[in-house]
């Protein structure tokens, strides 16, 4: 999956989501929602729904834009309306309706923008998972974890909890044991395509 890709013209759309430019954002609601609705409400949903999902598919569209490496390389409609059509469909799957009429069928043969957008939302619940793993563990251990995630040396770490630099490091190495056995005793790691 960690091929070249060229950069489409379009990946100001990503640099603007990954800076948090107002103005960005913005113009991605007026120039792409109205087709993203469109789309919503032609395959049994309403206009509540189109706005849910678009914001799902910006959320997780601004959370892979972050990570500093995400190249674009199909127009950002096709890739958004991608991730819409995805996130839509398991809405669908979820409320037992499988009565999609695929409108816009033609935006969906753009080959990079569905590779694109799966791997997007196989990020997103690769996130969502782990996080929800993380919640599972003790107040001890999410608090010196996130401490550590946070930059800060261990010895500072140490410091802000008030215990020896030693104990913390023991603490950590074991919390993050205790995170990996919760991530790979749940079967949903399996389905989640960890490289």
């Amino acid at each position: 999956m960690n091929h070249k890709r060229v950069v489409h013209i379009d990946q100001h759309y990503i640099s603007g989501l990954a800076e948090n430019r107002q103005e960005v954002i913005t113009a991605i609601y007026r120039k792409f929602f109205p087709r993203i609705k469109r789309y919503i409400l032609k395959n049994t949903g309403k206009e509540a729904d189109a706005a849910d999902i678009f914001q799902e598919a910006m959320v997780a569209i601004f959370q892979r834009a972050r990570k500093g490496d995400f190249v674009l390389s199909c127009p950002f409609e096709a890739y958004l309306l991608t991730i819409c059509r995805n996130l839509w469909l398991n809405e669908l799957k979820h409320r037992k309706r499988q009565e999609v009429t695929n409108q816009e069928a033609n935006v969906y043969k753009d080959k990079s923008a569905q590779q694109l957008g799966e791997e997007t939302l196989l990020d997103q619940e690769r996130d969502r998972f782990f996080w929800q793993k993380f919640e599972l563990l003790g107040r001890s251990c999410k608090d010196i974890l996130k401490l550590s995630w946070s930059g800060i040396g261990m010895q500072q770490v140490a410091e802000q909890l008030e215990i020896s630099y030693q104990y913390a490091r023991k603490k950590k190495s074991e919390c993050i044991g205790r995170l990996m056995e919760l991530i790979k005793n749940d079967p949903a790691f399996a389905k989640l395509k960890y490289e």
